[in-house]
């Protein structure tokens, strides 16, 4: 399976609409769930952005 590559401003994009999950009472994990990636790449992810 290839691997996906996504530009900065795709991970932009899917962290505030990650932010917006959670500020739904969603976990985490749901909101990882919804945009489709794993809970390891969404705290590299923040880590890397914020």
């Amino acid at each position: 399976m290839p691997r996906i590559q996504f530009t900065p401003e795709q991970i932009i994009q899917y962290l505030r609409f990650a932010e917006v999950l959670l500020s739904q009472d969603k976990t985490i994990a749901q909101a990882c769930k919804a945009i489709r990636i794993t809970e390891q790449t969404y705290y590299h992810w923040t880590k890397e952005v914020w």
